[in-house]
């Protein structure tokens, strides 16, 4: 569920929101800042129970105005997930608006959850019983070079499905995607700061004491992604696109790993995301003069039914597939996509200082702005070429921890 994604702009469609802007007088331009007039704090519950045995979670925040960073995470709440046959499954916070479940456990069959909150101020919330929705497989996951809508090159992260017997035919897909880093200015040695201040400062140059060339970043997806077969006479997806990835992106430039986690959804958390979905992409909305409606899921006030409260209580069978490639696999021989930073600037700071008590600039380069070492000039005043870190250590962009799944 993505709700911390678009909770922001969900929040303007229950706030009273100015629609003024402002005009043009002669050659007047008066910028505008629009701020709330009234406000709803609304719990918003994101939780999805699976068949995983793992630590379950639900994370909670509130709602905030247009001109707060938010979102505010809802702490020292009471959560726990309940069955129809009592068992009780705690949720302890972790970290402020996470909650964790205190042990692992998994979603089985034929079996009714409900959740249940109480927050610090006394207030609780409880969701409609649901069960667990008929496991779906992933016939396969894979890649292939295309162009998207817009006419780009890329890579295209494709999925084939099969809906369960019993009819499970609304996914939603989620993605973890881990992609190599090679450094293009790495070298073996860096220049080490020995003493700071003149004069002279002294800089030697140090083997290397840890990985700075190949280092590995993980990120997950940030976008609601669903699938069904409703108006189609097939029971699966077939080359569903679960990513795009343009061929210019520097994450596709060496290997890249991608896990893809599919939901089988009943039609009334389908049906959830989707209007949720429709809510995200109205970006012009926030000044619209006629708001939609308040999105109303299965999660609800135990005091009052007036209350808002955005969210669904979803208890989903999931299966996941990873997939690696190298870049050379759908593009041989062709230029790499342009890396993160510009790797072409060059940087001969001087050794000595400008003024007797001031800093040396090459000091400074090496220790504020982390810029490393690539060669030698040969001239004592200026005695290094320095690029900015990224080029030379790819800890600024990622982990050197090789991942545990990663193959080669």
């Amino acid at each position: 569920m993505r709700i911390d994604v678009v909770s922001k702009y969900l929040g303007s469609s229950f706030l009273v929101v100015p629609f003024v802007f402002s005009l043009f007088f002669a050659s007047c331009v008066e910028t505008f800042e629009p701020e709330t007039e009234v406000f709803e704090s609304v719990l918003i519950v994101e939780a999805a129970i699976t068949n995983e045995d793992k630590r379950q979670q639900v994370l909670l925040t509130r709602t905030f105005r247009l001109e707060e960073d938010g979102p505010n995470p809802e702490s020292s709440a009471t959560v726990r997930v309940i069955d129809d046959q009592q068992n009780e499954f705690v949720f302890e916070e972790v970290e402020p608006g996470r909650y964790l479940s205190a042990l692992p456990f998994s979603a089985v069959p034929n079996r009714q959850y409900q959740l249940s909150i109480a927050t610090s101020d006394g207030r609780t919330y409880g969701s409609e019983s649901v069960s667990l929705t008929p496991e779906s497989q992933i016939l396969d996951l894979y890649a292939s070079r295309e162009e998207n809508s817009n006419g780009q090159d890329g890579i295209a992260i494709l999925v084939d499905n099969q809906g369960s017997q019993s009819g499970t035919q609304s996914f939603r897909f989620e993605y973890e995607e881990t992609y190599q880093i090679i450094a293009p200015r790495w070298v073996a040695v860096d220049a080490v700061v020995v003493r700071d201040r003149p004069p002279p400062a002294i800089v030697i140059l140090e083997p290397k004491t840890e990985e700075q060339q190949v280092c590995y970043n993980t990120e997950l997806s940030n976008t609601i992604i669903l699938g069904d077969t409703e108006n189609t006479d097939q029971n699966g997806l077939t080359r569903f696109p679960v990513r795009f990835i343009g061929r210019d992106n520097f994450i596709i430039s060496h290997r890249y790993s991608i896990l893809v986690r599919q939901f089988a959804q009943t039609r009334e958390a389908f049906a959830f995301y989707e209007t949720l979905n429709e809510f995200s992409s109205r970006t012009e909305s926030l000044f619209s003069q006629i708001q939609p409606g308040f999105l109303i899921g299965n999660v609800f006030s135990l005091e009052s039914e007036s209350e808002n409260v955005l969210g669904f209580f979803e208890v989903s069978s999931v299966t996941s597939r990873r997939i690696f490639f190298d870049y050379e696999d759908f593009f041989p021989g062709e230029p790499l996509p342009p890396y993160a930073s510009d790797c072409s600037l060059e940087f001969t700071p001087d050794l000595l200082p400008g003024s007797p008590d001031g800093p040396s600039p090459l000091v400074q380069a090496i220790n504020s702005l982390g810029q490393k070492f690539v060669e030698s000039t040969g001239d004592d005043s200026r005695p290094f070429v320095l690029v900015s870190r990224p080029c030379g250590d790819c800890t600024a962009l990622g982990s050197n921890v090789i991942p545990d799944f990663w193959e080669e």
